[in-house]
């Protein structure tokens, strides 16, 4: 009994250390986890407003503009007010998901990091069944680190 309490501890410790390490990393600026990556069609008010480079008029325009049906959309609301440097900073915090079958060129593009070629791959595998064969197209051409961070942006609702 003693040596499997003092196993337990040792589990709970290094769990702890493990999540205490993980939480000492800071993220990748370039690029948030996908989970922190808000949808502006859900977002709400103070959400977009603490979003860096979105001021509270910005936030409150996006939400009278709402629903979004596209990335496009979204950036028609955006790009007259921001630059195309301040677009690249909030897009991998906010952003419309494109639909791998129905998302234009146009949405594809705004995906950050998107090439030209990128959008020929995109396209040329429509249409799309699942996102797991988007992924297995998409690892032809680009590391797995880069599809999750393409996948990120995608989907097929």
């Amino acid at each position: 009994m003693n040596t499997m309490k003092m196993l337990m501890a040792a589990t709970v410790a290094l769990t702890m250390g493990a999540a205490a390490t993980a939480a000492a990393q800071p993220p990748a600026a370039s690029t948030p986890a996908p989970a922190a990556r808000l949808n502006p069609n859900t977002a709400t008010a103070a959400q977009l407003g603490a979003v860096p480079g979105l001021t509270p008029a910005l936030a409150a325009q996006i939400i009278s503009k709402r629903p979004f049906k596209s990335a496009s959309e979204f950036n028609a609301v955006l790009s007259p007010s921001l630059t195309p440097a301040q677009l690249a900073t909030i897009y991998p915090r906010v952003f419309v998901p494109v639909n791998l079958n129905t998302g234009t060129r146009e949405d594809i593009l705004l995906i950050p990091g998107m090439t030209p070629r990128m959008v020929r791959e995109f396209l040329e595998y429509r249409p799309y069944t699942s996102l797991d064969q988007y992924s297995r197209e998409m690892a032809k051409y680009v590391d797995a680190t880069e599809v999750a961070r393409l996948r990120s942006y995608v989907t097929l609702n």
